[in-house]
């Protein structure tokens, strides 16, 4: 009599979170887009209303939000080019975990110079000169 595996079989290891974070990143970005096209939209209806909705985002905290949707957009668009890879390189899935830490390093690459200019407007918005 063969015993039963207790939970699941997938113990969670990077394939798991980069299927995770994928999934957040490709939702927050569609929310974005649904957002951006309701509040461009709103310019037929009433250019007011849209020149005030266009001004509560000129915040530090929707500055950070920006930060995060190119940090989610350049995500979604590296972890896609490694699905690719996966699904259409014979060797892909051999070398799944290793591109996924490649992806991960290039994000990072990216991310952490992109968020410093990104900021240094917002900073000298709020303090009067860049950090």
């Amino acid at each position: 009599m063969a015993i039963a595996p207790v939970g699941t079989l997938y113990r969670g290891r990077e394939g798991m979170w980069s299927w995770v974070a994928h999934r957040i990143t490709g939702i927050s970005v569609f929310f974005f887009l649904y957002v951006h096209v309701m509040d461009t939209a709103l310019v037929r209806v009433s250019p007011e209303a849209y020149d005030l909705v266009i001004a509560t985002y000129k915040t530090p905290i929707v500055a950070l939000l920006e930060v995060g949707l190119v940090g989610a957009v350049l995500y979604h668009a590296l972890n896609g080019l490694r699905i690719i890879a996966v699904d259409f390189w014979a060797q892909g899935p051999r070398y799944q975990r290793q591109m996924l830490w490649g992806i991960v390093g290039l994000w990072l690459l990216v991310m952490v110079p992109g968020a410093y200019f990104m900021m240094m407007h917002t900073a000298e918005a709020l303090f009067g000169s860049t950090p």
